[in-house]
């Protein structure tokens, strides 16, 4: 089977992570991706505050765009300019992160487009539909309320954020999605249609209905460690064992790899008794010992070797 989006030329005029996240996505399933940049200034990820103070963005540079073609141009010349303006024109689908003064000055304003007389998708990043102020991927976890489930399960004076910018992932995702949704309705009206695509109200519509208000006033549940079955222990040479025998023969499977006489019903104990033994118990096991003990058993348990 071709790929879906084979044919479809995509102009990922974005920066950072998630408007090319989104064009990475969208290379995934078969469009031909052209991300356009700036020879003086670039991607942040690649050159500047980003770049000068993290070493992770350049290398997140390069696994963002790496199925992407990069072309830099000169923005202040005016043939470079109408180079961009060419290639915007003949796009299904472009992801519109740049100023309008920006585009104004590149001939990509959704006006000078029309004047193509074919269907393109624009898709906008903005923060938010309704909150005025600037925002991170942390400023989005913060304002929707799910920060505080990270907060509530580390106690600790120094919280650090999350291990990842899951806000700006996930809207990432989104803003592909929305540019499909978008194309699909460009081809329908058979001219230039363009929508926005927002990190408050898109961390809040998939998030949310994990933390919901009405969760909200528990602390713990399956998926953040309240049972002895789902959680992560660290052996004696500092890696870890992540367990997910949630399923009643995965436990009984484990106990038996491990020699353990617990019964069914207290993978589920919430009191930490279980909890507390699994701890002290996998502190006296190596890595290596808890691989043998595991063998080839298909039991939803694995060992997540520490590399620092």
């Amino acid at each position: 089977m071709s790929s879906p989006l084979s044919g479809k030329l995509i102009i990922d005029l974005s920066h950072r992570l998630p408007g090319p996240l989104a064009g990475k996505l969208l290379a995934g399933s078969g469009a031909r991706v052209i991300k356009i940049e700036d020879k003086k200034f670039k991607d942040p990820f690649i050159q500047g505050l980003f770049a000068e103070m993290d070493n992770s963005f350049p290398i997140w540079y390069k696994h963002l765009n790496k199925d992407k073609e990069v072309l830099r141009f000169d923005f202040s010349d005016k043939e470079e300019c109408k180079k961009i303006q060419e290639l915007c024109l003949s796009a299904d689908g472009i992801i519109m992160a740049i100023p309008t003064k920006l585009q104004l000055k590149l001939g990509v304003d959704i006006e000078s487009l029309k004047s193509a007389n074919r269907p393109i998708a624009i898709i906008n990043p903005k923060a938010s539909k309704d909150k005025s102020q600037s925002m991170h991927d942390l400023n989005a976890l913060a304002l929707t309320g799910l920060l505080t489930l990270h907060a509530q399960t580390h106690h600790k004076q120094d919280l650090a954020p999350p291990f990842l910018p899951i806000a700006g992932i996930n809207f990432g995702q989104k803003m592909a999605f929305d540019l499909l949704a978008t194309m699909l309705k460009s081809k329908e009206d058979n001219t230039v249609v363009s929508n926005n695509s927002y990190l408050f109200e898109s961390t809040q519509e998939v998030f949310s209905s994990f933390w919901p208000e009405e969760l909200r006033d528990q602390n713990l549940f399956l998926h953040n460690g309240l049972y002895p079955c789902y959680n992560i222990y660290q052996t004696k040479d500092s890696n870890y064992v992540v367990m997910a025998c949630v399923e009643e023969k995965f436990w009984v499977e484990f106990c038996e790899a491990f020699c353990l006489s617990y019964t069914v019903d207290q993978r589920f104990e919430t009191d930490g008794k279980i909890h507390s033994q699994l701890v002290d118990f996998f502190s006296k096991l190596s890595e290596e010992e808890v691989k043998e003990k595991l063998g080839n058993r298909d039991i939803c348990i694995d060992v997540l070797h520490h590399t620092n």
